[in-house]
Parts: C-alpha cells; sequence; structure tokens
C-alpha cells in the first residue's frame, strides 16, 4: 500500500471550514483569528487520480432497527439521579443514560471537582471509570481522600490513547465514564498532536459512538480558550447532549453551573456552589447567601429579583455615583449589562430629572452574579438614584421591573413566585410595575406591602416617602 502523505491545512474553530493557507477572517462564518493549524493525511489515490473508495455490498448491513413503541422511556430506567440535587436541577433531573455531557470552565474552577463529587455519589450503587489524562491516578487519589469520596466502586485508568479507553469501556461496560480532559485524547490514526481540531472533533465522535452505542452516560472536561469558549471546534458543542459552564470568580468561593444546551432538559435553570476545602457545597438557598453581609443606612444599594429558570433568586444592586473632576466621566459595570447602564441613566436624566453628566458611576453585582433579566432595571435606577441623592434605601425594600425609554415602568414575568420569595426572606416592601399589581391578590401576601408605579419618578418617590 503507498504510504500516507502530510499536509497542512488551517481549521476553523468556529464553523470547521478549512483551507489550505492561513486566513485572518474565516470565510464561512466570519469570524476572525479562528483559522488554526492542523496536519491530516490525504486520502489514497487511484491510478484514475481520485480518491479511494471502500466498496460496498449492495444490500447487506449489521443495522438492526428497534420498533419505537418498544423502547423504554420510564424515568426510572433512563436517568440516574446523581444526589446532588443542583446538578441534577441543571441537567434536568438526572442523567439520562447514553447522554453525553460536555462541561467547561476557566483553570481551577472546580470542573474536576465536581465530577470526583459526582463520581462518589453514583459509585454508591454503580461502578464508574474515571479516565484522566491530564494527573496521574496518585493525584486522582489525594483529591478523594481530601474530598471523603466513597472509593470501592470507582476505577482509574491514566490514558490519552482513545481507541483503548474505548476498548476498556467496551470491555468493562461501567455504568458511568468521566474524561478529564477532551484536549489531552488522540486518536492514533490522525497525525496531528492532542488538542488539535481534528484530534478534538474525532475522539468527541467515537467517544459519542461508544456512549450512544452501549448506553454509558459520559462526562468530558473541556478547556476553555481566552474569550471564555470551550476550546476545540464548534462541533464538538454540537454533537454531545448537554453543554455545561461553571462560572463563577476564582476569589470568590461561590460557584455557578450553567447549562447553555441541553437536550432533556431547560437550559434556563441554575446551580449554585460554595467552594470549600472539602470540595464544592450545594447552595441550596441562593437568596440568603446572596444577601448576606448587606450595609444598613447605606445610599446606593437595593435587592432585586431575578429567574434562573423556575428559581428565584434575590440579589444586591449596588451603585455608586460621585461627582468627576475629568470632562469625560467614568462608567463602569460589574455583573450588569455595559450598553444597558448607559440606557438607563439617559432615561434617568431624560425622564426622572437626574444629571448624571458630571457623575463618575459605578455598579456592582454582589456575589459574582450576571444580571441580564430586564425586571433588574428599576432597581439599578433606584440604586442609582438613592446614590445621587446620597438616600438611603429601607433595607426591608425590594424593586421589581423593566424601564422602557419614556420612563414607564413595564411589567415583568413570574412576579407571584417573585414576591413569595421576597416574603419568605423576610421583605416588607415590593415597588412593582403597576399593571402587574392589578393581575395579583395582594391578600396572598400578608405582611408584603405592595407599591405599584407606572413611572420611573413615581417608584423614586416611593422610597423618598419610605
Amino acid at each position: 500500500m503507498p504510504k500516507e502523505k502530510l499536509k497542512t491545512i488551517y481549521v476553523c474553530t468556529q464553523c470547521g471550514e478549512t483551507s489550505p493557507r492561513w486566513l485572518g477572517r474565516c470565510p464561512s462564518c466570519g469570524a476572525w483569528n479562528t483559522m488554526t493549524e492542523d496536519v491530516v493525511a490525504e486520502p489514497a489515490k487511484t491510478s484514475s487520480g481520485k480518491a479511494a473508495a471502500a466498496p460496498r455490498v449492495t444490500g447487506q448491513t449489521s443495522l438492526v432497527p428497534q420498533k419505537l413503541k418498544s423502547i423504554s422511556t420510564t424515568e426510572e430506567k433512563s436517568r440516574i439521579v446523581t444526589g446532588i440535587s443542583e446538578l441534577d436541577r441543571v441537567l434536568g433531573g438526572g442523567i439520562v443514560i447514553g447522554s453525553v455531557t460536555l462541561i467547561g470552565g476557566e483553570p481551577g474552577i472546580g470542573k474536576s471537582t465536581i465530577l470526583l463529587q459526582l463520581c462518589g455519589e453514583v459509585s454508591k450503587t454503580k461502578n464508574v471509570l474515571y479516565v484522566t489524562g491530564e494527573e496521574s491516578v496518585r493525584q486522582i487519589k489525594l483529591r478523594a481522600v481530601r474530598l471523603n469520596v466513597p472509593e470501592d466502586n470507582i476505577s482509574l485508568v491514566a490514558e490519552s490513547d482513545v481507541d483503548e479507553i474505548c476498548g476498556l469501556i467496551e470491555s468493562m461496560k461501567p455504568d458511568l465514564v468521566v474524561i478529564d480532559s477532551i484536549q489531552t485524547m488522540r486518536c492514533t490514526d490522525i497525525s496531528s498532536s492532542s488538542g488539535t481540531v481534528s484530534q478534538v472533533k474525532e475522539s468527541s465522535a467515537r467517544f459519542l459512538n461508544v456512549a450512544k452505542t452501549l448506553e454509558i452516560p459520559t462526562f468530558i472536561v473541556g478547556h476553555v480558550n481566552k474569550d471564555g469558549a470551550i476550546a476545540g471546534p464548534k462541533v464538538m458543542e454540537h454533537i454531545v447532549d448537554t453543554v455545561l459552564y461553571f462560572e463563577g470568580d476564582k476569589t470568590l468561593p461561590y460557584r455557578v453551573l450553567r447549562a447553555v444546551k441541553n437536550r432533556y432538559g431547560s437550559t434556563n435553570e441554575i446551580g449554585m456552589f460554595d467552594m470549600t476545602g472539602r470540595g464544592l457545597a450545594q447552595i441550596e438557598n441562593p437568596s440568603q447567601v446572596m444577601l448576606e453581609g448587606r450595609p444598613i443606612g447605606i445610599s446606593g444599594t437595593c435587592v432585586a429579583c431575578v429567574m434562573e429558570g423556575t428559581r428565584p433568586v434575590l440579589s444586591e444592586i449596588q451603585a455608586l455615583a460621585t461627582k468627576t473632576s475629568f470632562p469625560s466621566p467614568r462608567r463602569t459595570a460589574s455583573g450588569f449589562d455595559y450598553n444597558r447602564m448607559y440606557l438607563l441613566l439617559a432615561v434617568l436624566e431624560k425622564r426622572a430629572g437626574y444629571a448624571f453628566y458630571n457623575q463618575d458611576v459605578y455598579i456592582n453585582i454582589i456575589g459574582g452574579l450576571k444580571l441580564d433579566e430586564t425586571a433588574c432595571d428599576l432597581p439599578v435606577c433606584i440604586a442609582l438614584a438613592s446614590s445621587l441623592l446620597d438616600l438611603p434605601v429601607d433595607e426591608k425594600t425590594i424593586a421589581i421591573g423593566e424601564v422602557g425609554l419614556g420612563g414607564e415602568v413595564r411589567s415583568v414575568t413570574h412576579l407571584e413566585t417573585r414576591l413569595r420569595e421576597a416574603q419568605r426572606v423576610g421583605f416588607d416592601t415590593a415597588i412593582l410595575p403597576k399593571h402587574n399589581l392589578k393581575m395579583i391578590d395582594p391578600s396572598q401576601f400578608p405582611g408584603l406591602k405592595l407599591v405599584g408605579v407606572s413611572y420611573l419618578r413615581e417608584a423614586i418617590n416611593a422610597i423618598k416617602l419610605k
């Protein structure tokens, strides 16, 4: 047989487009600086110059289809409940049999930690295989001892050869497989090095094939690039069933697990964890944790309620407006959309009469959360006005509402769920859109005073009267 020739190509990490030469901008998806070098083998050619293709015998196949009505979909047989309720919430109720889940996040955020804890919970009743390509088995053992993970039904192997791992999975047939990480895996029949586009794509495809054929749920760890996206080709995220992101500031103990793709559940749910010396501890009451240590009697703070899927989460918004000595005032937002902040400042100046043109403005969301829901508009505006007027907002007051360009306060969804959460935590006053107030029964919220407002000026006057 003729020896395969190697050639260098450039592959777009966003869409998979290939080019024989490097391009600054992908001609297919238009992304900049996404073409990475890769080495592939040229297919063998026949004497006519065309690529040789394997002959297929007509009418012969080993595939055996199943009747749709014979396939079981009962919850007991289709999902594995992990025992980590925050993870089960994000996954949609547990791990689906035969699913492939990709989990990414910044280095040191806790990806390996939560997966080892997951293995410990699942191993109480099932067999687990943990494949590591980055660490030795001794290092995994040390972490397992620190996390107090049960060790009886967990098998470890340090290997990066994809074919060897797939063969081990087929012979062992575990109930759960963890691959840490996909960027260290390598297919020996592909000439490029580990972590390249072709290696990551082919390795993911082979793990997917084994998981679907044997119906073994598989978790794959993926590294992230400097932009925060999972490194490798975008097609890797398309072929897996679930994509999870671990978010959070490494300087803070709180971690947020969020699903950006889930074929078996909602992508709006989040799981919250606290990084401790013994691993990741679940935060079952995130509202209470986010509001701990709030300043009392200080201007520029207001509490908002955001919906993360079906879960309402209370979060403190802090704003600081201080006079600037420079011609162009500074604007900074942490955890809140920068452009949205400019929009709300313009509405406050034009519709409510509060001048910020000579003020440096800073907005900070406590706890490392990112608030991108429009229901946070009203509490942000109240916090800004409170800081400008140096008028503290009562610590038992919560604000909910979207602010339009006309200065009107517009209705929001899931208001009753938000109010029940505020009532449970101990708030006694809620400033909300007047239109929403007409659609709920105030008697359902005893001890909670509901203040309906139609315009932004009315909401700010409400905190002055308070």
